[in-house]
């Protein structure tokens, strides 16, 4: 079980880096359409650049809010592993991996999914805080190995968040040979007539949707327990949701129904009500990104080559440990990049068309601290902390596609830095009536003062240094 997995694990691996030494058709001085657009995150990119880059768990202080159709009965919560009472050898799976006491989000999950009579859930915390090890240790935990045919389902958004979750699930199980486990994502590809014996089957719902019900490799009404990962980026995909709702038509009334995601919005909620009957409700609280310890500032620009200067200008008043510059397009950070460079800074980028790999690399290598300065689209405009980064620049100020204010991203943009507890800085660069606009309506929607910084003013620069 352990090899067939591993392999599938490399094989994306080495597709990934053939796909990201793909030679693009324009030369250095051409500029291709993608270029010149915003480059915007891609949500289930995104997902799995979180999911791999926070390999450990995020201690988290916060609440966990729950919401039951019967707030009188009882719930518990465990501080120990075995606590839980699981089989010997999964036990020793999950701590093989690392995991010493449940996070925060397990240890009142994991109780309420291993309980007789199955509970269903929906599970909402951010990546990094420990759902994925929660909901495989309870698919793990329901799987009668005497029984050989598929007794859980498990979806995925995409092939690479399904490797993922397989990774995670190879580890857990590792202990536990008896417990098979298939991929169902795109390359498998099953003879006509394949009963298929595996327990777990982890895909995508394209795939399953045809082993199941297309071509009656397994039997749907024999699921013990379906799980929907990733459900805010599964919603998001086209199609995903009419095949969801196609397999679940076809399960039976006693399976147990898992609903994990990273957000909890009405969309969400309401797509949950038609796979999910009566849940249990978990939200671990999202820690609130806040402006309070962070200067803000704008400078009036003329040109890309005024921003530039005023970028230089910056770094050659104040110390700064690291920087990340946020730009609207590829080409705009690439250029950037390629003057910077020139001028002896130590300089990343990262933007839409490197694979999670790549990504990975180039962040690894700035938390390191190998490069001091981070240009970037708004791939990165949430979710990566590194505690060295005292100053954002908003090369170019975020927009939505109504080319608005996009308060929710500047949030986001501003917030990789000021992280900890500690100080940080925000410059916005204002090259048009439009950028001083959106500017304003940001300070606006915040209510904090976006003070206006002479870059011709080594003093006053100074100050905001301190």
């Amino acid at each position: 079980m352990t090899k067939q997995w591993g392999q599938k694990a490399e094989e994306l691996e080495i597709s990934n880096k053939i796909a990201g030494l793909g030679v693009s058709k324009n030369g250095p001085n051409q500029t291709s359409d993608s270029e010149e657009a915003a480059d915007a995150a891609n949500p289930a990119e995104t997902s799995l650049l979180m999911k791999i880059i926070r390999q450990g768990l995020v201690e988290s202080k916060l609440d966990i809010e729950v919401q039951r159709k019967n707030p009188s009965s009882p719930l518990y919560s465990v501080k120990t592993f075995e606590a839980l009472h699981l089989k010997p050898n999964l036990l020793k799976g999950v701590y093989a991996m690392g995991f010493n006491a449940p996070s925060k989000i397990q240890e009142t999950a994991l109780p309420t999914l291993l309980a007789d009579p199955p509970q269903n859930m929906i599970a909402q915390s951010q990546s990094g805080t420990g759902k994925t090890a929660a909901f495989v240790l309870a698919m793990l935990s329901r799987i009668d190995p005497t029984k050989n045919y598929p007794q859980v389902l498990c979806l995925s958004p995409t092939y690479e968040l399904a490797i993922q979750t397989g990774e995670v699930a190879a580890k857990m199980a590792k202990f536990c040979p008896e417990i098979k486990l298939k991929y169902a994502v795109r390359g498998e590809e099953l003879p006509k007539g394949t009963k298929i014996t595996d327990h777990i089957l982890i895909g995508t719902p394209g795939k399953l949707l045809d082993w199941g019900i297309k071509f009656c490799m397994f039997d749907l009404s024999k699921i013990k327990v379906f799980v929907l990962d990733e459900a805010d980026v599964m919603i998001d995909r086209q199609g995903h949701q009419d095949q969801c709702i196609r397999i679940h038509k076809c399960l039976p009334s006693t399976c147990q129904m898992m609903f994990f995601s990273a957000t909890y919005d009405s969309a969400l909620m309401e797509f949950a009500e038609i796979i999910v009957p009566n849940p249990i409700i978990i939200r671990l609280l999202r820690e609130e990104e806040s402006l309070d310890n962070i200067k803000q500032y704008y400078v009036k620009c003329k040109s890309p080559e005024d921003k530039y200067k005023a970028i230089c200008n910056i770094y050659g008043v104040i110390t700064i440990g690291q920087a990340i510059i946020f730009c609207h397009t590829r080409k705009t950070a690439s250029w950037l990049s390629e003057k910077m460079s020139k001028d002896g800074h130590s300089v990343a980028v990262l933007s839409g068309e490197l694979t999670v790999d790549q990504r990975i690399a180039v962040l690894d290598r700035f938390r390191a601290g190998l490069e001091k300065v981070l240009i970037t689209t708004n791939v990165l405009s949430r979710g990566i902390d590194v505690e060295q980064v005292t100053l954002v620049v908003n090369f170019d100020m975020p927009m939505d596609l109504d080319k608005k204010a996009d308060c929710e991203t500047y949030l986001h943009r501003i917030g990789r830095t000021g992280r900890f507890g500690k100080a940080g800085i925000a410059i916005n660069l204002i090259d048009s009536n439009q950028a001083m606009e959106i500017c304003l309506d940001i300070e606006a929607h915040f209510g904090k003062k976006i003070k206006l910084l002479d870059i011709e003013d080594a003093e006053e620069i100074e100050k905001i240094g301190a």
